[in-house]
């Protein structure tokens, strides 16, 4: 049994393992229904149960169809139906009803301490759909659709992430230090990453520059990253935030510093952070992205099941 919270605990050569596990995979269900089971049905028989304390949409998605196509079951709880919400049961005892009852647990939560509680008390694989400090399964996925375009490893390409400083962008800083792969990070001098995080990366040979123009950031990038300025965990003036953001657009501008056959990313939903030429045009790759997260999610769960082949 394996923990999936965090892409800095997990060792390089294990998150390699799931990114060519999800490729294969992905190859041998063309011509395969949504919900038909691959082959090998690796998951039998096994439940998911999910609970999202936050909205979700593509997470929701990628996961039930990925434990269905494993040939196992899914069942989503919502806080306010559990005693959880209401304060009459620890998250101690949820844990390990939980862990009585499923053999997988994937919370999307608004709290690392959450996360740390259930950790400490389920006697079942615990992965994290999004926390407010992480976003691993996205990220993981995110690595999956680069390789399989630019049909190179990432650590051949340069990486460029253009906006605030958030969830998303800790996992990738995370993952350009696991695959090694260079990352330019254009954002406000105010808005940079946590200075603990940039350390943890700069002692771990990380290849990250920062800048605070997103032209130079772009310069000679392979793919252009960004994501929506205001964030679900965000409590502060919104107004503020976006003024101090509007020159880091994503715009066929700043697409022309990238490479010629540079391609775009955003895990979704979007906002103005992007233009609609480049999220809609050729280089823009977003919904391909989306899709993939079914396969990443499905060598996460065997990963975790320690079932990887």
């Amino acid at each position: 049994m394996k923990h999936f919270i965090n892409i800095r605990d997990i060792p390089s050569k294990e998150l390699k393992k799931i990114i060519l596990d999800a490729k294969k995979r992905k190859i041998k269900r063309k011509n395969f229904n949504t919900l038909e089971s691959d082959k090998d049905s690796p998951l039998k028989g096994k439940l998911l149960i999910q609970m999202f304390e936050k909205s979700s949409l593509r997470t929701r998605l990628s996961f039930y169809i990925a434990i269905k196509q494993l040939n196992g079951g899914a069942l989503t709880l919502r806080p306010d139906e559990l005693h959880l919400s209401k304060g009459g049961e620890s998250l101690a005892d949820t844990a390990k009803i939980i862990s009585t009852f499923g053999n997988a647990f994937m919370l999307r939560t608004d709290s690392e301490r959450k996360l740390e509680i259930l950790k400490k008390n389920m006697t079942i694989p615990l992965i994290n759909g999004l926390s407010p400090n992480s976003h691993p399964t996205q990220v993981l996925s995110d690595v999956f659709t680069i390789e399989e375009i630019k049909k190179k490893p990432i650590s051949n390409l340069q990486i460029c992430w253009i906006g605030d400083s958030n969830n998303v962008l800790n996992s990738l800083i995370e993952a350009s230090v696991k695959f090694s792969f260079k990352l330019n990070i254009g954002c406000p001098k105010k808005y940079k990453p946590y200075t603990k995080l940039l350390n943890w990366a700069k002692k771990n040979k990380g290849k990250i520059k920062i800048f605070y123009n997103s032209k130079d950031a772009a310069k000679g990038s392979d793919v252009i990253f960004t994501d929506k300025v205001i964030s679900m965990n965000d409590k502060l003036n919104k107004h503020k935030k976006l003024k101090e953001f509007k020159n880091y657009k994503v715009n066929s501008i700043v697409m022309s510093y990238a490479k010629k056959d540079a391609i775009f990313l955003h895990c979704l939903p979007r906002g103005s952070e992007v233009s609609n030429d480049v999220f809609l045009g050729k280089q823009s790759k977003v919904f391909q992205q989306a899709l993939n997260r079914i396969y990443v999610q499905k060598s996460i769960l065997l990963y975790c099941f320690e079932k990887l082949r």
